[in-house]
């Protein structure tokens, strides 16, 4: 329960715990101060609260402090691959998605396309919703440049083998890219033993704030990265002839930072991890099981995604929009999701417009599945639904 509501939507966007609130509102308070810049105590007070939570950050994900990329969010982050580690990929060169990416892990590499003549191909789904991982292995061409998959679907809630893909990858000279952004908030993560070669994840679906999210690569591959942006911050030198760049992680992060934003994922970041992602993990499952028992016998539902999705359980309901489902539940007190979760792809491969999603999160409670259960009982009754 958040309030006196079952907020059922923590795939979107999290709510915050009252310790990140105060560590933005003490950021945007007394300690006040830009980074990087001022020769003033306060200002090199900040930078060292900045600088701590990048350090934060890598050991959130078993990485270096300067592998650590700080970016708006994931989807800038993926942009961020695409824009200049893309630029030494020509035409001919491949890449390889699953179908039932984000659009962010898609949209990006269309971009790409069109640019640079690259070829985007597309591994399919297993019968019940994850990646089908044999055959994107099988997929894996010498052309194939880069491999880029979301380690949990945000629709289906299905948790890809990141090392299987990595390993099968890598053999074949191609990188592995991963969108974390819904397993970061309930799976512990160390990118060495992940081995892949990019990661991203956004704040705000991690209980932190909006506009703030993370790149991690490989040192070597960030050092051989030209910069996307040019500004402040990201430079060594500047004359009106030529500019020298900074070292990564400063060169790809150009421009005053979201100070607040870094100071509050670090917060965020301490207080998933003082309550322990394996025991979140665990919590949400128990939920994601519940639901799934009592939806499984309700009438007209269609339950999507394995059984053992994390987190998320999708499902329609025959004879109504899921718009109309999010309507009704939210006259109940229920919020869910209902759309096609910026993933239209994936919703041609399942063959509808749009799917009911709830998500749960570590504020969830079994209190929360009773409500979505009656709200969609409710649903039944309003449709004169009876098988």
């Amino acid at each position: 329960m958040v309030g006196d509501w079952a907020y059922l939507d923590t795939a979107a966007t999290a709510q915050k715990p009252q310790v990140v609130i105060d560590a933005i509102a003490r950021c945007y308070g007394p300690d006040y101060a830009t980074v990087h810049r001022g020769v003033y105590e306060r200002s090199a007070t900040m930078t060292l609260r900045f600088e701590a939570a990048r350090a934060t950050v890598a050991r959130f994900i078993g990485a270096a402090t300067d592998e650590i990329v700080f970016v708006r969010g994931a989807t800038e982050g993926i942009n961020l691959v695409a824009q200049s580690w893309g630029q030494r990929l020509n035409a001919g060169d491949r890449i390889l998605i699953s179908a039932l990416e984000h659009h962010s892990n898609i949209v990006p590499w269309q971009m790409l396309r069109d640019r640079t003549g690259i070829i985007i191909d597309l591994a399919p789904l297993t019968a019940d919703g994850r990646i089908d991982e044999a055959a994107l292995i099988a997929m894996i061409r010498p052309e194939t440049r880069l491999v880029a998959i979301a380690h949990v679907s945000n629709v289906l809630g299905g948790v890809a083998d990141v090392r299987r893909l990595a390993d099968a990858a890598h053999a074949a000279g191609a990188l592995l890219l991963v969108d974390g952004c819904q397993a970061a908030p309930r799976l512990a993560l160390d990118v060495a033993a992940l081995d892949c070669d990019f990661y991203v994840m956004s704040g705000h679906k991690l209980y932190g704030p909006t506009g703030i999210g993370v790149l991690w690569a490989r040192a070597e591959i960030l050092d051989s990265m030209p910069p996307w942006q040019g500004g402040g911050a990201m430079i060594e030198t500047v004359t009106f002839e030529a500019t020298s760049y900074a070292p990564p992680p400063g060169r790809f992060e150009a421009g005053t930072p979201h100070i607040e934003g870094v100071i509050g994922l670090a917060a965020a970041i301490d207080y998933v991890t003082g309550i322990g992602i394996e025991r979140i993990h665990a919590h949400e499952a128990a939920l994601v099981k519940q639901a799934r028992a009592a939806l499984s016998g309700l009438n007209s539902i269609h339950l999507l995604g394995p059984e053992d999705s994390a987190g998320i359980l999708s499902f329609t309901m025959a004879g109504v929009h899921p718009h109309d489902i999010g309507t009704i539940l939210d006259d109940a007190g229920v919020a869910i999701r209902a759309g096609h979760h910026c993933a239209q792809p994936l919703m041609g491969v399942l063959g509808v417009p749009a799917t009911a999603r709830a998500s749960f999160g570590l504020y969830n409670s079994a209190e929360d599945v009773d409500r979505l259960v009656a709200g969609l009982t409710r649903v039944t009754r309003i449709f004169g639904i009876t098988k």
